[in-house]
């Protein structure tokens, strides 16, 4: 509970710093580093990597296996295959039905959490201490043997297929789908929804087809974080020493596409309009990865952001633009996000190419880029003391890129070394207006002559 209280009074004397950063730059002592624990690193002899780290003194363990199956796994017409799998795993096992495996985990002080995303299929959850070796052992019986019951099949496809049909109402996810499609053509990352014909086809046979293929021990890294009791390294060795090696999992480079083009999904009627821009970037393995996360936060990614300023706080064309720097393996991209009004879905664009060509021109003043670096380490720090759990998806993030893990212990650090100069020169060399990728979701008829300038033209 205090670690919760220091956190909210931390996060909130963030946000009034970020409120004054321009006026009122800082003056509090550098941020203090982040020490990541000691780790016990071992592999099993079945490939298997683990990584233990005591982590708090709450008295509750986070355990979680990241498995390399995910949608990039899926073939062009399994779309959300993998998260159907997800979903029939949680269906029990040869041991344990559902109702069981809810159960014993609840009784342990937690859930179980399994989640597909773009490259891996995550298995695990929080609980109470006294239970890691138990929660251990019920995580290797859902890895290794899922029931993936053809009973639940359809009822499983239909709650995907309830999900699918509200997600393809939403601009937003009208606007993520294209985006991703055009920086990703031909590539499973471009493949954000299927149809609703493609996800009804699903067979058991194709789950169970997909989870024999990309499940294995050599595709998994176990991660247990928190308040430890001794003999979890022996119950781990235990639990998953018997499960079979499996093939290296495959890569799937991808090349994505760094070129202006815009593109218009029409919604007659609309109020409003989505805008979604961005372009390829240095992956996390980039020397320049720093100063591209600072950079972000100060352009758009927070909420003292220069793009956040021009069209939230003076002139009042969207509540809540944001932009991000998202990732994937050894590759990332940045994207600017906002919703606008429709009559200023044009100027609303003019403001944010003019903000970032004034940073490709200016180096920011010191005063600012402070109050931004103090933001990040900051929020770093807080994310790493909340809970174990961050801890591992810190460390998880490192592992699955191939960095090393003096990232972490040297994040706060490298964040406040980061010079105007070098904002300003990444800005220049990445965020080059003419190669971005333009998505408006908006009524067409409405926006058609606001959007002109950016049919053809770099910005």
């Amino acid at each position: 509970m205090r670690t919760l209280i220091a956190a909210s009074i931390l996060c909130a004397a963030f946000v009034a710093t970020l409120a004054d950063a321009k006026e009122n730059p800082p003056q509090s002592p550098p941020p203090k580093p982040f020490h990541l624990p000691a780790t016990d690193d071992f592999t099993l002899p079945n490939g298997m990597k683990v990584t233990i780290v005591p982590y708090g003194v709450v008295p509750k363990i986070a355990i979680r296996a990241f498995v390399s199956a995910g949608a990039v796994n899926e073939s062009a017409g399994q779309v959300w295959l993998s998260r159907l799998n997800a979903s029939m795993m949680k269906e029990g096992t040869a041991a344990r039905s559902a109702e069981q495996l809810a159960r014993e985990v609840a009784d342990m002080g937690g859930q179980l959490e399994i989640n597909a995303g773009a490259e891996y299929t995550s298995v695990g959850g929080v609980v109470l201490s006294d239970f890691g070796a138990k929660f251990i052992t019920l995580i290797a019986d859902v890895l290794q043997h899922p029931s993936l019951p053809a009973s639940e099949v359809e009822r499983l496809k239909a709650d995907l297929g309830r999900e699918l049909a509200v997600e393809k109402t939403e601009p937003n996810s009208l606007a993520r789908e294209r985006f991703m499609q055009v920086l990703f053509p031909d590539h499973p990352y471009g493949r954000v929804f299927p149809s609703e014909k493609e996800l009804q086809s699903y067979k058991v046979e194709d789950v169970q087809a997909f989870y024999k293929k990309n499940f294995s021990a050599a595709g998994t890294h176990l991660y247990v974080a928190g308040k430890l009791d001794p003999g979890l390294r022996h119950s781990i060795q235990d639990a998953f020493g018997d499960w079979a090696r499996g093939s290296k999992p495959a890569d799937f480079p991808a090349n994505p596409v760094k070129a202006h083009s815009l593109h218009v999904i029409d919604r007659p009627g609309a109020a409003q309009s989505t805008l979604y821009l961005g372009l390829p970037v240095p992956g996390p393995t980039s020397s320049d990865y720093i100063v591209l996360d600072v950079l972000n936060s100060l352009l758009g990614g927070s909420f003292a952001s220069r793009i956040t300023t021009n069209i939230r706080e003076q002139k009042g064309y969207t509540y809540s633009p944001f932009s991000q720097i998202g990732t994937r393996h050894h590759l990332a991209f940045w994207l600017q996000v906002a919703d606008v009004t429709t009559n200023v879905t044009g100027p609303s664009l003019k403001e944010i190419f003019a903000e970032i060509n004034r940073i490709r021109k200016e180096p920011p003043p010191e005063g600012e880029l402070k109050g931004i670096q103090s933001y990040l380490a900051g929020l770093f720090i807080l994310r790493n003391t909340v809970s174990p759990d961050a801890v591992i998806g810190q460390l998880h993030f490192v592992d699955s890129q191939g960095m090393d893990r003096s990232f972490l212990s040297n994040y706060v650090q490298k964040v406040t070394a980061v010079t105007p100069q070098q904002i300003q020169g990444a800005a220049e060399s990445y965020l080059v207006p003419g190669k971005m990728t333009v998505v408006v979701v908006g009524d067409k008829a409405k926006i058609d002559d606001q959007l002109k300038p950016y049919e053809t033209a770099a910005p």
